[in-house]
């Protein structure tokens, strides 16, 4: 990689710590011109341009509203403007299913096919490639120079990891405590009644477990009734949920841990993502902040993914007259 392009400050030291030598633009996609993109590539080199729009407007979560009501939801069509200008070698982009529905992505797919792409494009489910999370994405691939595939998880022999396997090794934390030799496996405090609930939870089960007490208002709502995984426990041998940026939040979805009493940590919900142990987020003198490290985990593409998509794009029988394409990354 030679540069990562993203209008969020936070992204820059984990960035360029973790991926020496490669340059971060803070910058707004929108407005980023094709002669800026092309003065980051080498010379003379094969290119790849990576992209991931934000996902909120074509999320479930967004519960029909319109993609178009805010500026910084319209990225796919800046995506699509680089990429007809530019004309990279490869392009990549990941988003949510639900993007397959939407105009912006359709309209994409119309641009690659008129710069000649040849495009390959799946919903796929990341505990197949071997993350230890279930996480539906729509992944694509295209290339200008042959074709190319986003990889059945068949091709790969790759087995479904667990949460058992991901995080059971390390050391136990209590609700509003950290672990002394590693800040990031750091848990949220809760309240009382949190404790409570969680302790009335059982792995992979729901709040209609709990006694009438610990039940929140909204849950007696008929629309609140839909709602079942808040509160709840992860299981041990299975994936575990969708790792969002708000995963150390217990009242976020089910990001109970398996058998302790809390949220699950930073550490524990980057590790299910498939961060490296050695992975840096915030500078060592920095203060740590869940809800900042919580976003930069939730919204990154998992790097056993990443790799996945990589190996496709270089491909075996692939020629790249001795080096890989150089790739950028614009992203929010």
């Amino acid at each position: 990689m030679v540069a990562g392009i993203d209008i969020d400050a936070d992204c820059q030291f984990p960035y360029e710590a973790n991926n020496p030598g490669a340059k971060f633009v803070q910058a707004d996609v929108s407005e980023f011109s094709t002669a800026e993109l092309r003065a980051l590539y080498p010379p003379e080199s094969r290119m790849l341009l990576a992209g991931c729009a934000p996902c909120q407007p074509f999320s479930m979560l967004n519960h029909g509203k319109d993609p178009w009501a805010r500026k910084e939801w319209r990225l796919l069509d800046s995506f699509a403007r680089l990429v007809s200008q530019l004309k990279p070698e490869f392009v990549s982009m990941e988003n949510v299913p639900q993007v397959k529905r939407r105009k912006p992505f359709k309209d994409f797919l119309q641009t690659l096919k008129t710069h000649e792409y040849a495009v390959d494009w799946k919903v796929i489910n990341s505990a197949d490639y071997g993350v230890p999370q279930e996480r539906r994405r729509l992944v694509l691939l295209g290339s200008r120079i042959g074709s190319i595939q986003v990889p059945s998880p068949t091709h790969l022999g790759n087995k479904r990891r667990t949460v058992r396997q991901a995080i059971s090794e390390l050391p136990k934390v209590e609700a509003g405590k950290c672990d002394s030799a590693d800040p990031l496996h750091a848990a949220a405090g809760l309240k009382e009644i949190n404790l409570r609930r969680i302790r009335a939870s059982e792995p992979g089960g729901t709040w209609q477990d709990w006694p009438e007490d610990l039940k929140l208002a909204c849950h007696k709502k008929k629309t609140g009734r839909s709602f079942t995984p808040v509160y709840g426990r992860m299981k041990w041998d299975s994936p575990s949920p969708t790792i969002t940026t708000q995963a150390y939040n217990l009242g976020s979805g089910r990001f109970g841990h398996p058998s302790q009493d809390r949220a699950i940590t930073l550490r524990e919900a980057a590790i299910l993502q498939t961060f490296p142990r050695s992975y840096q987020f915030v500078p060592p003198n920095r203060a740590m902040s869940l809800s900042t490290i919580g976003k930069l985990i939730g919204n990154a593409v998992p790097p056993r993914l990443g790799e996945v998509l990589a190996r496709a794009i270089l491909g075996p029988s692939r020629s790249f007259e001795g080096a890989p394409p150089t790739t950028v990354l614009p992203h929010a």
